[in-house]
């Protein structure tokens, strides 16, 4: 196993997933949308996470993402890939998939629906950490899965696994945070969601956490980029600060609907053709495209980012 890990840091956006008008995964769109976030900063990208609209999608397409994805990004920008299936068994597949593919890691979350009890999760994550040879990146997301992964089950796995090298936190709790990165004194990176409901970018990073792994990214990554570097110094803190309550509209709007239906819908108004979510995840109505659209020309975020 090498020793030589991605560790991630800074701001890692959780990238939509482009379909086409038929409703097909877009694969023209997507290196697109990766070339735009290597040009505007982003430190890393996160593929097939709740984001990226992974229950949707068929093993086929999550394979196809995983092998286009992984050459395209390549030299360009690290890339994790959401591998969580249903079963162990299928997602060691495809983590195997991603680890022969060259890949800069996977990421997991708890199974959904299946609720396991915390012995289990940590077999889970074990037998896949152990079977792979590329960084894992734990994604703790108790409001999507039901359960929460406890702190204690976290520092046992970053005891127990050498490649696991990030957990990505989506609670507002900021105790789980503070265990966590006690718990595990550094050895994991510690990002958290940047969901403007659980405001825990600051307190992350006021803590010694290392970054977000974020959604509002897609469509404002130098913000993000900047807002999420760890702090060194008083300067760090005042930046995110400031970014942090200058963008929190924008944040506020990206969340305004199910994850990714709003952040989705600001995505194809800035002018890439992604598509709406699949079914039953709903389009928006232009009553409910309002809002966003206001945003967007509040911000002037088109005009920001040279896409007009």
């Amino acid at each position: 196993m090498s020793e030589v890990f991605v560790r991630p840091e800074g701001s890692w956006v959780a990238l939509v997933t482009p379909f086409d008008s038929a409703g097909n995964l877009d694969s023209d769109c997507f290196k697109k949308l990766v070339d735009f976030q290597v040009t505007n900063g982003t430190d890393g990208l996160l593929f097939m996470g709740s984001t990226g609209e992974s229950p949707s999608l068929s093993m086929e397409e999550r394979r196809d993402i995983i092998v286009e994805m992984t050459a395209y990004c390549r030299g360009k920008i690290p890339a994790f890939h959401g591998v969580t299936c249903s079963t162990t068994k299928a997602t060691l597949e495809l983590a195997t998939l991603a680890d022969e593919q060259g890949a800069d890691g996977v990421m997991m979350v708890v199974p959904p629906y299946i609720a396991p009890p915390q012995s289990a999760i940590f077999e889970y994550f074990k037998t896949v950490c152990q079977s792979i040879s590329i960084p894992v990146a734990l994604y703790n997301n108790p409001a999507r899965v039901v359960v929460n992964i406890n702190p204690e089950t976290i520092i046992r796995l970053a005891q127990a696994c050498p490649n696991l090298v990030a957990d990505k936190e989506a609670v507002p709790n900021v105790a789980q945070l503070a265990s966590v990165i006690d718990g595990t004194g550094g050895k994991l990176r510690v990002l958290c969601c940047d969901a403007p409901p659980y405001a825990i970018t600051l307190p992350t990073l006021a803590m010694g956490g290392h970054g977000t792994a974020n959604v509002s990214g897609n469509v404002i990554p130098k913000e993000m980029a900047e807002m999420s570097r760890p702090w060194k110094g008083w300067d760090d803190v005042l930046r995110s600060r400031s970014l942090y309550f200058e963008f929190l509209p924008v944040m506020e709007a990206a969340y305004s609907h199910t994850n990714p239906v709003a952040v989705k819908a600001m995505v194809k108004l800035m002018g890439f053709p992604v598509g709406w979510p699949r079914a039953p995840l709903p389009e928006l109505t232009a009553k409910q495209l309002q809002p966003l659209e206001e945003v967007i020309k509040r911000f002037e975020l088109k005009k920001r980012y040279g896409l007009i």
